[in-house]
């Protein structure tokens, strides 16, 4: 008996190496889904609103791992943001679509990832044209593994403080949605590194 092709199975890589087959789960203002578009049209402007997941990952020092985005990815590459940011596959829970590209973009799994609310976002990305209408689910969580970034999607990764964070984000290029969704993630971040770690 076969493994059945599930959403986590299936491979979701066509083998020329486009995104065509990719595809996301649109929803309405209140985050219930209401169908699918391909990855590429749902970004095309003005956008559709689509589901996503961002994931804040920490180490026991309550530092920020931010990872910089492989040169290679059509949108926003090479430039800095959180630790992993992704789509669901349509029918796949947010959660687990979170746990399963952390693995997958940087090779370890979170010792601890815990739901952290949702925030929705129009943004337009000034380099591609392509623009970010988000429904986006928030998770925060610790990492306690050696991390193994996939070159494809990862070129660099980073632990910060908030200090730190200040100083990069004042010098390098971060994703356009970068702030919006820390900033999102604040109160459970707080919760999750406690006051001394000065999220």
């Amino acid at each position: 008996m076969g493994m059945p092709i599930t959403p986590a199975t299936a491979t979701h890589s066509p083998s020329n190496g486009t995104a065509d087959a990719i595809l996301l789960e649109l929803v309405d203002e209140d985050g219930v889904t209401i169908g699918t578009a391909e990855k590429l049209a749902a970004h095309q402007p003005p956008g559709q609103l689509h589901r996503a997941f961002s994931v804040f990952l920490f180490d026991e020092y309550g530092r920020l791992l931010l990872q910089q985005r492989a040169l290679g990815k059509y949108h926003s590459p090479g430039v800095w943001s959180n630790t992993c940011c992704g789509h669901p596959y349509p029918g796949e829970a947010p959660f687990a679509a979170a746990a399963r590209r952390t693995f997958e973009e940087l090779g370890a799994s979170p010792s601890l990832l815990a739901e952290a609310g949702t925030v929705r976002y129009n943004h337009p990305d000034p380099e591609s044209g392509l623009v970010e209408q988000e429904y986006n689910h928030l998770f925060v969580g610790m990492l306690q593994a050696v991390l193994r970034p996939d070159p494809a999607e990862v070129a660099s990764t980073a632990f910060v403080t908030p200090p730190e964070l200040a100083e990069r984000h004042a010098r390098d290029t971060f994703s356009s949605w970068f702030m919006t969704v820390l900033d999102a993630a604040r109160p459970a971040i707080r919760e999750l590194t406690g006051t001394s770690a000065g999220w």
